[in-house]
């Protein structure tokens, strides 16, 4: 797709050819200068880690544009130090977060021109990631590393926006007891294809996950974390080790308590007590937050607020934390950075 036959109110989350993207290379001990190039395409030995063994993560993140035409990255340094985790998980070099900070900046200004319009619901998501590459054959770390962030426009992860979707809960697992559940790494989400694709053709949005070990508590929502209010105005949502800590649930925590007032727990989040909650969501970077209308368990489904509309608290979270990201309510203090 070209950039003149963008139409910025029907964007969706797909992959658009952006004009640059920051490429940076470790080798012999440390990572080397950056660069932009126009180049999408990357140049990799047929016996890179990333290829046979899974040696790779990625990150994703969002810039918006602004009512007064300036430009907002949200908590990037959240992201940063979650990618360090992960490379430190698998063994690879991590980017100090001051310099990928500064690329994600490179990155935006280098395609300004492809960041929705204010108001249009829509961003620009950047895509970072670590792979180990160069020759090699044997199980270990790789002998160099590409540092990479591309950028693509988007609009709603799911069709229709802010509306209630329904799931199915998985009798697959995301990811092992001890495992790299915690780590954004792509073998996580390569798991997760057959259960989702098998969900979406029983028509559901996507599939959720239970714990690996005892399958009777909720871990996971597809590609998102999940998140429940009670009959009380509690938030709620998983805490498990093998959950993925995501930027976008660390965020509605603590608007959660700080804007809302509502009392937040992280703990188990048992399968059979979904009476417990009036209202669900999944919430991600990429799906920000999707309301829950339903979950089917052993082809029982259980309907939270409702299946058409969405429910208050969930909307008032939703237009909080849209409401920070572009500019138009006060944000936390470092949470966001002006590119």
């Amino acid at each position: 797709m070209s950039y003149e036959s963008i139409n910025w109110d029907k964007l969706g989350f797909d992959y658009i050819k952006t004009d640059k993207r920051f490429l940076s290379h470790w080798r012999d001990g440390a990572w080397q200068k950056g660069t932009l190039t126009e180049d999408n395409v990357l140049h990799i030995s047929e016996g890179s880690t990333a290829l046979h063994y899974g040696q790779q993560c990625f990150e994703g993140l969002k810039a918006y544009r602004c009512k007064d035409g300036s430009i907002n990255l949200f908590r990037p340094d959240q992201n940063a130090m979650r990618m360090q985790r992960s490379c430190g998980r698998l063994l690879m070099p991590q980017v100090p977060t001051e310099d990928f900070i500064e690329a994600c900046k490179e990155v935006v200004r280098a395609n300004e021109r492809f960041i929705p319009p204010y108001g249009s619901g829509g961003a620009l998501y950047l895509r970072p990631f670590v792979i180990g590459v160069g020759d090699n054959i044997g199980v270990r770390t790789a002998p160099e590393f590409i540092f990479s962030i591309f950028c693509i426009p988007v609009g709603a992860y799911f069709k229709g926006g802010l509306k209630p979707h329904n799931f199915l809960i998985s009798g697959y697992d995301r990811a092992a007891p001890n495992g790299t559940g915690a780590a954004k790494v792509g073998g996580n989400y390569a798991a997760s294809l057959m259960p989702g694709s098998e969900a979406k053709k029983a028509n559901f949005a996507d599939c959720i996950y239970l714990d690996p070990q005892t399958h009777s508590k909720i871990e996971e929502v597809g590609s998102a974390n999940f998140f429940a209010i009670t009959h009380d105005n509690e938030f709620v949502t998983p805490k498990s080790p093998s959950v993925l800590p995501g930027i976008t649930r660390l965020s509605l925590i603590d608007l959660a308590q700080s804007r809302l007032g509502l009392k937040v727990i992280e703990g188990d989040v048992f399968i059979d007590n979904l009476k417990d909650f009036k209202e669900a969501g999944a919430c991600g970077t990429a799906a920000v937050i999707t309301p829950i209308g339903s979950i089917t368990y052993k082809d029982e489904p259980h309907v939270f607020y409702s299946e058409t509309d969405v429910g208050p608290i969930t909307q008032k979270l939703y237009n909080e934390l849209t409401g920070v990201q572009s500019g138009d309510i006060e944000a936390p203090a470092g949470w966001i950075v002006k590119v």
